[in-house]
């Protein structure tokens, strides 16, 4: 089954910024919500931005005003600008796919998806 592909471009330091790329062929025309999600150390993993079939984006309030979400589909590449960074930013970023084409409560919760990209590294020195 083919999965989502994240990767990093560029490096940061606390206020710099940072773009996330993740890779979403075939999936990108088809799914039902496209997100987001960071899990660091000994935490739960949790939702930083979702958007659905329609384009609405809900964002967690930890990144609002900081961190936003785009999409190139000529590209079929999602992305996650990140600006404005904190060391609690510090995590491992996952782009994610549901194709249950159902309305989802809270896009934010990881069960509700079904494709997971491997994982990046990002660290944000203080």
């Amino acid at each position: 089954q083919v999965q989502p592909m994240e990767s990093v471009v560029g490096s940061v330091q606390a206020g710099g910024s940072l773009i996330l790329s993740c890779e979403a062929w075939p999936y990108i025309f088809n799914s039902d919500y496209i997100a987001w999600f960071r899990q660091a150390p000994g935490k739960e993993r949790e939702g930083v931005v979702s958007v659905d079939r329609v384009g609405q984006t809900t964002y967690a309030d930890s990144v609002k005003g900081r961190f936003n979400f785009h999409k190139d589909d000529a590209k079929n590449h999602l992305y996650l600008h990140m600006n404005s960074m904190k060391p609690e930013d510090t995590a491992t970023y996952y782009c994610a796919i549901r194709r249950t084409f159902a309305p989802m409560r809270n896009p934010l919760d990881a069960s509700g998806y079904n494709l997971w990209g491997q994982g990046t590294q990002v660290t944000v020195s203080s």
